[in-house]
C-alpha cells in the first residue's frame, strides 16, 4: 500500500475511535515506523503508552476507560466504573474500576488510576457484555452481576453503594429476579443477598 493512502486510512481510522492502541493498529497494517513517522509529522498524537488518537478527534466524556480498555483487552469494567456505563447510582468514580483474571499482571502505561479486582472462574467469564463508547468497544459486566460484584465486594465499595445499586436498578426494571439469583449463585452471595431479594419481591 502506497504511504499516502495507508496514511490517509489510518487517519480515517483514528477519526472513529478517541484512542487505538499500537497492538491493533499493528493488526490492521500499520507498522510501527508508519505510527512513529505520523505522530513526528504531527498527524497523530500520543495519549499514552502505545495508545494513539487523530489531532484532530476530540477527547471523549469515557476517554480513561476507553484507554484502560485498549490497554488490556481482556479487562473488564467492574464496580463502580460499571454502574456509570449502567447508568445507576450517583457514583462518578475518578479511578478505573476492572477485572482482571488471577494472575494477571495490571496494564502498564495509562494514565488513569486503576482499581484492579481479581477474579476466577464463573466469576470471571459470565456476565461480559460488549459496549461501544463513542464508536469504542468495552468490556463490562452485565448490570445485574455487577449489582452482585458489588455484595460479594461490599468491602470495597461499601454495602450502601450496593443497596442503592439493587434498589434503583429493580424500581428501574433493568434487572430481574433471576438474572440477579443467577449471579449470585455465581458469586456465592445467595445467603448475603437472600433477605435483600425477598424484601424486594414482597
Amino acid at each position: 500500500m502506497p504511504a499516502q493512502t495507508r496514511a490517509t486510512k489510518l487517519l480515517r481510522l483514528a477519526a472513529k475511535q478517541p484512542a487505538l492502541s499500537a497492538r491493533e493498529l499493528n493488526e490492521a497494517g500499520f507498522p510501527a515506523r508508519t505510527l512513529s513517522r505520523m505522530t513526528a509529522s504531527g498527524h497523530l498524537r500520543r495519549v499514552g503508552r502505545g495508545l494513539y488518537a487523530g489531532t484532530d478527534t476530540p477527547p471523549s466524556a469515557h476517554q480513561s476507560v476507553i484507554e484502560v480498555s485498549k490497554l488490556a483487552p481482556r479487562a473488564v469494567l467492574c464496580l463502580l466504573s460499571a454502574l456509570e456505563i449502567h447508568g445507576i447510582g450517583v457514583q462518578a468514580p475518578f479511578e478505573v474500576w476492572i477485572a482482571l483474571p488471577a494472575g494477571t499482571h495490571a496494564p502498564k502505561g495509562s494514565t488513569a488510576a486503576l482499581r484492579v479486582t481479581r477474579l476466577s472462574g464463573a466469576a470471571f467469564t459470565e456476565g461480559i457484555e460488549t459496549h461501544v463508547l463513542d464508536g469504542a468497544p468495552v468490556r463490562v459486566y452485565s448490570l445485574a452481576k455487577t449489582i452482585t460484584d458489588c455484595f460479594k465486594l461490599r468491602g470495597k465499595v461499601g454495602l450502601d453503594v450496593a443497596l442503592e445499586a439493587l434498589r434503583e436498578a429493580w424500581t428501574e426494571r433493568k434487572v430481574t429476579m433471576d438474572e440477579l439469583w443467577r449471579f449470585a449463585q455465581i458469586n456465592r452471595m445467595t445467603n448475603v443477598m437472600r433477605p435483600y431479594l425477598e424484601a424486594l419481591a414482597a
